[in-house]
C-alpha cells in the first residue's frame, strides 16, 4: 500500500500550537538575549515580533530541524541590520519625539481576551475552506507570497489563484460574521 504526500499544509491550530510550543516560548529569553548582546538596540520587541514573522513564513514552506536556534539565528541577524540602520541614519529618532506626550494605548485585559476569541474564530475560518482554497490564503495572507509565486508553487495559473484568494477571503469574511465578529479580512 503507497501513501502519497500532499503539499497541504497542516491545519492552522496544528501550526498555531507548534508556534506557541517552540517559538513562542522562547520570548523572555529571547528579549534577555537581544538586551544582553545588543544593548543599543532601541526596540528589542520589534526585533522580537519581526523575528516571529519570519520564522513562522519559513516553517510554512518548509519544517525547521531547531526552531530556536532559526530564532536565534534570524533575531541576531535583524539586530544587527537595525544596529547598521540606525549607524547609517543621520536622524536621532529620540530627540524630535521626546518632547511629544504620547498616551499609552495598550489593550486592557477584556480587548486581549477578545482578540484572542476572535483569532480563534479566524483559525476556525481557514480551516473551513476547501483545501486549495485554504493552501492559497494561508500562503498570501499569512506568508506574504505574491500571487505569481503561489501560482509557480502550487502549479495553477496566476487567475486560479486569484479566484481562490477571493473566495476564501469571502468565506472567511461570512464565517466571521455569522460569529458576531465585524472587520474585513483583507483583499
Amino acid at each position: 500500500m503507497s501513501t502519497s504526500r500532499t503539499s497541504e499544509p497542516p491545519p492552522i491550530k496544528d501550526q498555531a500550537r507548534w508556534f506557541l510550543e517552540e517559538v513562542h516560548l522562547h520570548e523572555a529569553q529571547l528579549k534577555s538575549y537581544l538586551r544582553g548582546t545588543f544593548p543599543s538596540v532601541r526596540d528589542v520587541e520589534d526585533v522580537v515580533q519581526e523575528s516571529y514573522i519570519r520564522v513562522w513564513r519559513r516553517q510554512l514552506l518548509r519544517p525547521l530541524a531547531s526552531a530556536r536556534s532559526f530564532l536565534y539565528q534570524v533575531a541576531r541577524n535583524l539586530a544587527i541590520d537595525t544596529l547598521r540602520r540606525e549607524a547609517v541614519s543621520p536622524l536621532d529618532p529620540t530627540s524630535a519625539t521626546a518632547a511629544l506626550a504620547v498616551p499609552d494605548c495598550k489593550p486592557d485585559a477584556a480587548e486581549l481576551a477578545c482578540t484572542s476569541e476572535e483569532f480563534e474564530i479566524l483559525l476556525e475560518a481557514i480551516e473551513a475552506l476547501p483545501p486549495r482554497c485554504r493552501e492559497v490564503v494561508v500562503l498570501r495572507k499569512i506568508c506574504g507570497l505574491s500571487p505569481q509565486e503561489i501560482a509557480l508553487k502550487l502549479g495553477m495559473s496566476q487567475g486560479t489563484v486569484h479566484i481562490h484568494g477571493a473566495k476564501g477571503v469571502r468565506r472567511c469574511e461570512a464565517f466571521l460574521r455569522q460569529r458576531g465578529v465585524r472587520g474585513k479580512v483583507g483583499a
